[in-house]
């Protein structure tokens, strides 16, 4: 039976009959008895007990002073994050995943050493059934705003209705999910959703911001704004200088400090956000002082660019963070749209072209892995990893289509010996082509029906440009015709936005909680849909098979193995070539600057930093 969660439209287009469709819809439900709880998690349960006393990732007894100036790219002329007129323009910090949610805070705050798990913050318990039907907050009786005045439940209700009518288009979407919101007690509120809502939507909710309503204009509230507004963040927004810098001031009455959630965090007295126009002007500034810390993930700069005197004389510190989470895939994706992309043995050729090894050895000092899985470097990678009988059996009538290597772990990359001309691998190519009709003639290669092999590698950017121009070195040894245009980025997301394109770079975001975001990447139900992230055009049952069956793992260990299965098919598909990831997070700071010892699951986070000059 199809999960709740789906839309119906997508349900039907899977091929649920009208009547099964009905029966669903209409079954009744048994609940599990909702109980309050002090954390939530997607799968199973919060690994932190009731009565834990911080996050595994800060140091409690960091000291509290001092500051911190971070520099970043781009420019600012607005510090309201949540409207479309300042998407791109809204000043960095007040609600930030990277450099913190100093301003503005959410019902519930998410652990980032658990996949996905959430702990009390403005709501201080949470109730859901089992069904995932409703989910209702118990307020902080403590929870303030910076101008000292509570957090109400009116205030959530408040947030919630002013972002579904003027905030960024991603809450609106939301509200669509969502039968009602209603006031439950003196501090309780539930959110009641409809049949477009899935079991990692109420996840989602308990991620709201909330907003003080008595500060906020809801007639002027999608305008831009630089006077500072009203959180119940640890910071407020002190000195504002429009696409130059932001500083954030600690409050001293932060309602939530000795809150075991946030214990550990926010250490500084003083956050400063200095902004640059070019990445050159960014690192010099660096150099000289002017701020703080310099994240990296450039081999090459890392390796030659660091050789200062402030790195020599111990200033500064180059450190390197293990992460626990999935690396992204970045990868040349086949448009299987198009003609030339159908045959998957012609894609599973040109995956044997790249040449990784030649390339990491003479562009990146030899700093990247070859990228096996989309989830590389985690638990629900298949990579390596045998089947289990788990596995086949979810996998049922669609297990033939997992290609026999992949299925027993015994799948790899290809590796070439990094000469930029190996044969061994250029044969396996032309076997591959061979099979699916292609001839050699003339030097050209050349399809069953006399077309010659051709197609156009899109770009942006001289870094992917470069990577084109090196891969097609090694198809044009096959007879293989490629062309290569490198575009601007308002150029390349309207041809991306309508398929327009035989072959392009893209990164895919990896998550330790995949969920409803894998059917905009690789469901059916996103093949034609203009503006989707299906870039490859993937369109099998198998694969919407198996995303339905991650929507509806209630368990772990069904969810990893749900999670495998999928991307063994993915894998087998041969959809895009993988590249590289790196397996480390770089970033270079001043050495009074400090991290604490425990790196969390998804890496390094710069709210848990302090100033050693305050100890």
């Amino acid at each position: 039976m199809k999960i709740r969660s789906l839309l119906i439209a997508f349900v039907t287009h899977m091929g649920l009959s009208l009547l099964a469709l009905l029966v669903f819809l209409i079954s009744p439900v048994i609940q599990a008895t909702a109980e309050p709880a002090h954390g939530i998690a997607m799968h199973g349960k919060p690994a932190l007990p009731e009565d834990f006393k911080h996050m595994p990732y800060v140091n409690p007894d960091a000291p509290k002073g001092g500051r911190i100036v971070h520099g970043v790219m781009g420019t600012f002329d607005s510090v309201n994050p949540f409207i479309l007129k300042s998407f791109r323009t809204n000043a960095r910090g007040s609600h930030d995943p990277i450099l913190g949610h100093l301003v503005f805070e959410s019902l519930m705050f998410r652990s980032r050493d658990e996949p996905f798990t959430m702990y009390g913050l403005i709501a201080e318990k949470v109730e859901w059934p089992d069904d995932r039907k409703w989910i209702e907050f118990t307020l902080n009786p403590k929870a303030k705003w910076s101008d000292g005045k509570p957090i109400t439940v009116e205030d959530v209700i408040f947030t919630f209705n002013l972002l579904a009518e003027k905030g960024l288009p991603r809450y609106a979407s939301r509200a669509k999910k969502v039968a009602k919101v209603e006031k439950t007690g003196e501090r309780k509120v539930r959110f009641t959703f409809n049949e477009l809502a899935d079991r990692e939507f109420p996840m989602i909710i308990a991620l709201t911001v909330v907003l003080p309503k008595h500060a906020i204009d809801p007639d002027t509230f999608d305008e831009s704004t630089l006077e500072p507004m009203i959180g119940s963040g640890p910071y407020m927004m002190d000195k504002i200088n429009p696409g130059k810098f932001i500083t954030y001031k600690r409050n001293p009455n932060y309602w939530a400090k000795d809150l075991p959630s946030r214990v550990g965090f926010s250490n500084f007295d003083e956050v400063k956000i200095e902004y640059y126009r070019t990445q050159t002007g960014l690192f010099e500034a660096f150099k000289k002082g002017l701020f703080d810390v310099y994240p990296e993930n450039d081999p090459s700069s890392w390796e030659r660019n660091f050789d200062f005197p402030a790195v020599a004389s111990g200033d500064i510190t180059k450190a390197e963070f293990q992460s626990g989470n999935a690396n992204k895939m970045f990868a040349f994706v086949f448009n299987t749209r198009k003609p030339v992309f159908k045959n998957r043995k012609v894609r599973e050729a040109l995956i044997q072209l790249f040449d990784f090894e030649w390339v990491n050895k003479n562009l990146f000092f030899g700093a990247y892995q070859r990228t096996a899985s989309f989830w590389h470097g985690s638990n629900l990678s298949s990579f390596g990893i045998p089947a289990s009988e788990a596995e086949k059996k979810l996998l049922g009538k669609y297990i033939d289509q997992v290609k026999p290597d992949v299925l027993s772990g015994s799948y790899k990359p290809p590796v070439s010996n990094g000469s930029g001309r190996d044969r061994k691998l250029l044969r396996k190519a032309g076997n591959l082509l061979k099979q699916a009709g292609y001839v050699m003639r003339d030097g050209k290669l050349y399809g069953e029906d006399g077309t010659p092999m051709a197609f156009e590698i899109l770009t942006r950017g001289q870094r992917q440009e470069k990577l084109a121009v090196i891969y097609r070195r090694s198809l044009e040894k096959l007879g293989i015709s490629v062309t290569i245009r490198n575009v601007d980025d308002a150029q390349y997301q309207r041809r991306t936005k309508k398929f327009d394109y035989d072959m392009v770079l893209q990164t895919y975001t990896a998550s330790l909680s995949p969920g409803i975001e894998q059917l905009g990447r690789w469901g059916s139900i996103s093949t034609d849909l203009e503006g989707s992230f299906n870039y490859a055009g993937a369109n099998d049952p198998a694969l919407d098979y198996l995303i339905d069956k991650i929507l509806q793992a209630r368990e772990r260990e069904d969810f990893v193995t749900a999670v495998r299965a999928y991307d063994r098919m993915l894998i087998s598909g041969d959809y895009l070539g993988p590249l590289y990831h790196l397996d480390q997070q770089w970033v270079a700071h001043r050495s009074y600057i400090k991290p604490p010892e425990n790196t969390s699951l998804y890496g390094y986070r710069l709210e848990t930093w302090w100033d050693t000059r305050a100890e």
